[in-house]
């Protein structure tokens, strides 16, 4: 394995032009655009092509198309949840989605971040940190969840919500950046 992938696979800062994960890149290229048209497709066939896409997949998981993501392979979808259409999932570090979840259109789930120190930054330095969303939880249309958050179960976040910092459980939390109203 090509040292700039076991860093970033440990969560460190790494390169992201790393040879093995450019054939990582390749990989998503071709199932992305393969489940992308197979939207007319039987879902036995289009479910085949998210498991070689994705990491553990739950029963019932049902994602509309066009889906994207980095690798695919660092996602993790609970049963019965549902991702709308326009999903961006960036996955460098781990993204993990309990069961029951609902997620509208548009949305980003997003573990990249970039080095602030301008030589490193035009370097193309990054790191990757962890997304986890809880069971039931719904995530409104153009919702983009940033590296490093985790949203509590049974939480509620509105619609062009930006979520920088972690949500707790049963919660309704709006706007950029997206904070608390009240609990469920």
């Amino acid at each position: 394995m090509g040292t700039n992938k076991k860093l970033m696979l440990a969560g460190d800062w790494y390169l992201p032009d790393d040879p093995e994960l450019a054939a990582d890149t390749r990989r998503r290229i071709e199932l992305c655009a393969r489940y992308n048209a197979a939207e007319l497709a039987e879902p036995a066939e289009r479910r085949a092509i998210l498991a070689e896409l994705l990491g553990p997949l739950g029963e019932d998981v049902r994602i509309r198309a066009p889906f994207r993501c980095d690798y695919g392979y660092r996602i993790s979808i609970g049963a019965r949840t549902f991702v709308n259409f326009g999903a961006v999932f960036l996955d460098a570090a781990p993204i993990v989605i309990g069961a029951d979840v609902q997620i509208g259109p548009n949305v980003q789930l997003l573990t990249p971040t970039h080095e602030l120190d301008p030589e490193r930054r035009r370097a193309g330095w990054e790191r990757a940190l962890p997304v986890t969303i809880g069971d039931n939880v719904w995530l409104g249309g153009g919702v983009i969840v940033c590296p490093g958050v985790t949203i509590g179960a049974d939480t509620v976040v509105g619609a062009g919500s930006v979520v920088t910092k972690d949500l707790p459980a049963g919660v309704l939390a709006v706007g950029n950046p997206a904070r608390v109203l009240r609990a469920l």
